[in-house]
């Protein structure tokens, strides 16, 4: 059984930084693609950030420069360190993988999320 559990979400002043950590129990994890996408109340789910099994990575536009995605494949961790964090930045924060990541077709296996609050 397939299982990602989401950490490191809080309350944050605009201009911080939080790291989100997500642990996957989940066969081939190296191989895999895996993401962030996050949605805001009232709005539609946005792909953040995901990273190949190469470990190159893109991002979405409104968090280039300001976010990194990583993994430890060893450890079958995700991370997405935020930096410079802006109120419009608020969310839950879903970990993703096991498909392409696309922006229109997330992988199959999601975790719970975590929720991130950026004050002003």
């Amino acid at each position: 059984q397939v299982r990602l559990v989401e950490s490191g979400g809080g309350v944050v002043q605009a201009g911080g930084s939080l790291r989100l950590s997500c642990a996957a129990s989940v066969n081939a994890f190296s191989f895999l693609t895996v993401g962030w996408y996050r949605q805001a109340p009232g709005k539609e789910r946005e792909l953040v950030a995901r990273m190949y099994s190469s470990s190159s990575a893109n991002y979405a536009d409104s968090v280039t420069g300001r976010f990194t995605i990583s993994r430890d494949n060893a450890e079958k961790m995700v991370y997405l360190q935020m930096n410079s964090l802006k109120p419009e930045d608020t969310a839950v924060y879903y970990c993703n993988m096991g498909g392409q990541l696309s922006s229109k077709t997330p992988g199959v296996y999601w975790g719970q999320g975590t929720q991130v609050t950026v004050s002003s």
